[in-house]
């Protein structure tokens, strides 16, 4: 089975050339100034997550114009739209555009809508070398106007040399409050684009490493995951869950969960 792939950059729509999930999918479109993609969610909800550019939304019978602006992931907050099952849609490109598209099984019957920049929170993960950033695109909490049926989906900024989703965590089962199942996705990008991470995945088959570049795609249907960014380097990637449940509850490897808790005395110590 197939956990890591290189999702293709050509123009048009793009498939991940395996996907071991149940629930997830992904693809990338990626357009020239003015050209249109036409597509239909079916029974999928899907968030289009703006890397870069800006282009119009056409959603049943709605009309999002001039959506986007960062020129890339690394150039501040994300423009976003929830498209919602059962919805066709025309994506025109103004300028180079480039749109991430996650989503999961939904029978959820809502309106379309924008995520701008404006709805995304910021903030900082870990501490000392596993510290990052992120930003909150759709996440249950705080967010009761935008409705999604499965998705949960942000963005995390890795520091050179810094490590991000550690000490590594899973949530492979329904054990509430202390565990989710979701399935997860990581759509990786790396400023300057010629550089590297790694990634650790293990699910008690397998317990392997992986070489994150610009467009790879780290998919978990369960395991304990987490990243890193080679020094001088910047990574970035986009996250997406899809489970039974909108809450984030996950378990932390407990060989290496003792990590977590100094996050406090680091906090305090200023690293």
């Amino acid at each position: 089975m197939s956990y890591f792939e290189s999702v293709p950059s050509a123009a048009g729509l793009n498939q991940v050339p395996n996907n071991p999930f149940k629930l997830l999918d992904f693809q990338l479109l990626i357009l020239a100034d003015g050209q249109s993609y036409t597509g239909a969610t079916g029974d999928r909800e899907v968030i289009a997550v703006l890397m870069g550019g800006k282009g119009t939304f056409v959603v049943k019978d709605q009309t999002f114009a001039n959506v986007g602006g960062r020129p890339n992931v690394f150039s501040g907050k994300p423009h976003s739209v929830y498209l919602p099952c059962e919805s066709a849609y025309t994506v025109t490109a103004h300028g180079p555009l480039q749109v991430a598209l996650a989503s999961a099984p939904s029978d959820l019957q809502v309106a379309p809508y924008v995520i701008g920049p404006d709805r995304v929170t910021t903030g900082v993960w870990g501490a000392a070398n596993f510290s990052r950033n992120f930003h909150q695109i759709l996440t249950q909490a705080g967010q009761p106007d935008l409705p999604a049926k499965r998705l949960i989906v942000g963005e995390t900024y890795t520091p050179s040399g810094n490590w991000s989703t550690y000490p590594p965590h899973k949530h492979e089962k329904d054990d509430l409050p202390r565990e989710a199942w979701h399935e997860e996705l990581y759509f990786f990008k790396v400023s300057p684009a010629d550089g590297f991470g790694m990634v650790r995945y293990y699910n008690g088959e397998i317990d392997t490493g992986y070489i994150v570049r610009d467009n790879t795609i780290l998919m978990a249907p369960n395991g304990y995951h987490t990243t890193c960014s080679a020094p001088g380097y910047t990574s970035y990637f986009l996250w997406a869950l899809a489970g039974n449940h909108r809450v984030q509850a996950t378990a932390d490897d407990p060989a290496l969960a003792w990590v977590g808790r100094t996050i406090p005395m680091l906090k305090a110590l200023g690293h």
